[in-house]
């Protein structure tokens, strides 16, 4: 499955710049949210093929929203990659137990992040 439609969610207005145009720079069309409702609604607006989750946000989480969506049946299908600072095994591994398909870790390297991204296809 190529993706062409990533929905970045974070609240971080310059790591949605970075994460925009570093997806750009790979032809991908970007959407950004800066919390769980925003996300929700750009979700209704246009189904992603990707999302990027940020987990440490206002109001609910990046973990508690990418359990939301993976257990949505409507956008189940949409693999979602957690993007954040949080470092520790036990946070990757609970991020892949709430339904992420991968997890990176902030500052996002370029290649690393498209590396992932082409794994999902």
């Amino acid at each position: 499955m190529p993706v062409h439609k990533v929905l970045v969610v974070d609240d971080s207005k310059t790591e949605l710049m970075v994460l925009t145009d570093m997806l750009e720079k790979n032809g991908m069309s970007v959407k950004t949210a800066e919390n769980a409702e925003e996300a929700f609604r750009r979700l209704a607006q246009e189904k992603p093929d990707l999302i990027l989750m940020d987990v440490v946000m206002p109001g609910k989480n990046g973990f508690q929203l990418t359990r939301a969506i993976s257990r949505d049946p409507q956008y189940a299908d949409v693999p979602i990659i957690m993007c954040t600072s949080k470092t520790q095994e036990t946070d990757r591994v609970w991020g892949m137990r709430q339904g992420a398909r991968d997890y990176i870790t902030k500052p996002v390297d370029a290649s690393e992040l498209m590396a992932k991204i082409k794994a999902l296809r």
